[in-house]
């Protein structure tokens, strides 16, 4: 039976307590495919309640106890993969092969990232005669985007879980039955009641409650800095921690020395990824000057190889954007590139040829992009990809540092000494430099507008934890 329509509150499936159904759209089809129920204050006050009395006996339980429990859900998680993976793929239309091979397998490696890391965590620490304690920060409000669903709530659930925080989960109404799922999974893993709530509703309706509510220690968001903003301000009322990963404008310096074949093909697949729905896509690309013709040539064989179309299909590696909303966004920006005098090297405005159905949007390339540009200064999360010649490596480095943002930035050279050079002077929370292989253990988290705090493993888990030092301890 499903659990579409319920809320997960003091570990059970309950109705909401005023009916609010919320079409859930296929963006392959642009048709429903189920409903949600869409919460309310009262929804919210029942789940932080459940948070508040669960943290009493959740947050003294033992470091190994919460491990197994982490084991536990992993294994879970492991059994129903497939579900979840079909699931992100009606909801936000991504391919079903990057669901499997991207979506679901980073959810996977949080948990088992997290779950290494605890095993040798230190909560306790002695200095002298004092006693240093990571204690859990109490009742978190974690509210989780469409892009990267599995990726965000396992960053946050699993953390809080391990650090004995206890918590209320709103993802995102536009793709929200992973987390359905999810919340089963952690219901069948003996998660205790009350510690994992779920509300699935919008951000004025349950977000913004989670965020004001006097009972919520820590808000952990992950979305637009435009909503970021709303999170923090509602927060600070009660002066609550604020943890946030917000958008980004990311720039990939190919500098002189790179193998440009290599680095602007992958530069496209670190631009595209996704359907180009990433807030660390790498969508502003910085080229030599004299190596831009040839730039933007191979930048457009590489984008004719990214086939759009029905997710379903294994040849796919775009599937739609995720919603009307984002299709017009992206639409009026690619407008904008070519008002304002960029050259469009391939894609532009409209649907793919044959796509008259979903959400789709043309793999498109812009060249000759100036810094200023809307393209160059506005996050786009679509498929669009800005080439912006340079004259030196100190220009491309002030190029690349001249945004609101800062979560992400991408060097590519030979020059092992230049490129560490350059990656010092980015002004990005992560800097990836020749294409490195994910590493869950790496900070990740944003300079600027781009948020504060970090996520992934320990960054995470010591992001959940408070600081008391006992002067004396030792006396």
């Amino acid at each position: 039976m499903s659990n579409n329509l319920k809320f997960y509150i003091d570990g059970a499936w309950v109705d909401p307590v005023a009916p609010n159904p919320i079409a859930v759209i296929d963006p392959a089809t642009e048709q429903p495919f189920t409903e949600i129920s869409g919460g309310s204050s009262a929804d919210v006050d029942k789940a932080v309640a459940a948070a508040k009395a669960a943290f009493k006996t959740f947050s003294k339980t033992t470091p190994q106890y919460r491990l197994e429990l982490l084991k536990r859900c992993l294994e879970i998680y492991n059994r129903r993969y497939d579900e979840i993976a079909e699931a992100c793929t009606r909801e936000m239309g991504a391919p079903l092969s990057f669901s499997k091979e991207a979506q679901v397998f980073v959810g996977q490696g949080h948990f088992q990232a997290l779950i290494d890391k605890l095993e040798t965590f230190e909560f306790f620490e002695t200095r002298g005669t004092t006693r240093v304690v990571k204690e859990p920060v109490g009742v978190c409000g974690l509210i989780t985007p469409w892009n990267w669903p599995l990726n965000q709530i396992v960053c946050k659930v699993a953390p809080a879980l391990a650090a004995g925080c206890t918590m209320v989960l709103k993802p995102s109404e536009i793709a929200p039955t992973n987390a359905i799922i999810f919340a089963e999974i952690l219901h069948e893993a003996g998660v205790p009641k009350g510690v994992f709530n779920l509300v699935n509703g919008t951000g004025p309706d349950v977000g913004q409650k989670l965020a004001e509510h006097k009972d919520v220690d820590m808000m952990s968001f992950t979305g637009s800095t435009r909503a970021g903003i709303i999170v923090a301000k509602a927060a600070a009322d009660t002066v609550k921690r604020v943890c946030q990963e917000l958008g980004g404008k990311s720039a990939n310096i190919v500098l002189p020395d790179a193998d440009l074949d290599l680095a602007v093909r992958q530069g496209i697949g670190a631009c595209f990824i996704n359907s180009g729905q990433s807030c660390d896509a790498a969508t502003r690309m910085l080229v030599p000057r004299a190596l831009h013709a040839k730039a933007l040539e191979i930048a457009a064989d590489e984008a004719a190889k990214q086939l759009t179309g029905n997710p379903w299909e294994t040849s796919t590696v775009l599937g739609p954007l995720v919603s009307q909303m984002q299709f017009d966004k992206v639409q009026r920006l690619i407008k904008a590139g070519i008002d304002e005098g960029a050259t469009l090297v391939c894609g532009g405005l409209g649907k793919p040829e044959g796509l008259t159905t979903g959400y789709y949007a043309k793999p498109t390339v812009f060249g000759n992009v100036k810094p200023g540009m809307t393209i160059e200064k506005e996050e786009i999360f679509g498929p669009v990809l800005s080439i912006i010649p340079y004259d030196s490596v100190e220009e491309a480095i002030e190029i690349a540092n001249d945004t609101v943002y800062g979560l992400a930035a991408y060097v590519q050279g030979k020059d092992i000494a230049l490129v560490r050079d350059v990656a010092a002077q980015l002004r990005a929370g992560s800097v990836y430099i020749n294409g490195p292989d994910i590493d869950f253990t790496a900070p990740f988290g944003g300079y600027k507008q781009s948020g504060n705090g970090r996520e992934y493993a320990d960054f995470a888990l010591n992001d959940f934890l408070e600081i008391k030092g006992i002067v004396g301890y030792g006396n």
